[in-house]
């Protein structure tokens, strides 16, 4: 049977608030299920949209019911949520390598496109690139930072044992974008913060100025942050493997120096360029790396 990560996470949204499990009567040519999985509508009262949440327990999760779990947030849920979660119980087959966690997956607004949801609710800015359709929103990052804040944490610490000391964002491109505006308005809303590949180009590096305008004002930074980027995000010209003309892995470095120089004593920050990466294919790695990184197994 042919499968494919977009078939999982299909399957599981058609059962909204269920488990999803794999069953030899969803065989012959139906839509490959990714089992133990959870989805809920979680509304959103200030704008009237409404977003789904994919959920993943941990494998132990029923037989410790005193334990409480890190709660990984990911934007960008339609492709990012499966890859995590494989990914995390692959690499503690031969024993523990990370930390078991609550995996939550962010999807995009019901009824709408991918590309038409998070370019709304991830950038800071209405100042959108100039190859983008006029007719394509952005910009609101605050109004999904505040869904977020006011429905869509207070939805998982009342539904599953979490510890709210260590919630976790992980957001790719866009998504480090969103993951870096919470950061400098409301840090305390997550302990770690993964940002893949982050776009600070976005709107003439605007997060970079308002890093610039938060050390104005604070003394401290209470965060850990890990970063990854793609070799080939830099920009080369001539060699059609890099960038043509946004350069990332320079804009992480900047961003990363300007951290570290206001020694902020509640800031931890590490980083990472892979070689041989671009912008499509370094989630993978990135996050393996970031896993290592957040959750080490104790």
């Amino acid at each position: 049977m042919k499968t494919s990560w977009m078939a999982a996470l299909l399957a599981a949204a058609l059962l909204p608030g269920c488990t999803v499990p794999v069953v030899a009567e969803t065989a012959e040519g139906q839509p490959y299920e990714l089992k133990d999985t959870q989805v809920w509508t979680v509304p959103d009262p200030a704008t009237g949209r409404s977003y789904q949440l994919f959920v993943s327990l941990p494998a132990s999760y029923a037989a410790n019911p005193s334990r409480r779990y890190p709660v990984m947030y990911v934007a960008d849920a339609d492709y990012g949520f499966p890859l995590i979660r494989s990914i995390s119980r692959r690499v503690n087959l031969e024993g523990p390598a990370i930390a078991e966690f609550i995996l939550v997956g962010l999807s995009y607004a019901k009824g709408e496109d991918g590309m038409t949801s998070r370019r709304r609710d991830y950038t800071p800015t209405a100042n959108a690139p100039m190859d983008v359709p006029k007719d394509q929103v952005h910009g609101q990052a605050w109004a999904y930072q505040y869904y977020l804040k006011k429905s869509v944490l207070p939805f998982v610490q009342a539904r599953y044992r979490t510890d709210p000391a260590r919630r976790i964002f992980m957001g790719h491109s866009y998504g480090a974008l969103l993951g870096t505006r919470i950061l400098f308005s409301d840090p305390g809303m997550f302990h770690d913060y993964i940002l893949g590949s982050p776009s600070f180009w976005y709107d003439d590096r605007y997060m970079l100025r308002v890093e610039e305008d938060y050390a104005r004002t604070h003394k401290d930074l209470p965060a850990n942050i890990f970063m990854y980027v793609g070799a080939f995000e830099a920009v080369r010209p001539g060699d059609p493997r890099y960038n043509r003309k946004d350069d990332l892995v320079a804009d992480m470095t900047t961003f990363e120096t300007q951290l570290k120089s206001r020694h902020y004593p509640g800031l931890t920050i590490a980083s990472r360029v892979l070689p041989e990466e671009n912008h499509l294919t370094v989630f993978p790695p990135g996050f393996t790396r970031a896993l290592q990184q957040v959750l080490p197994a104790r």
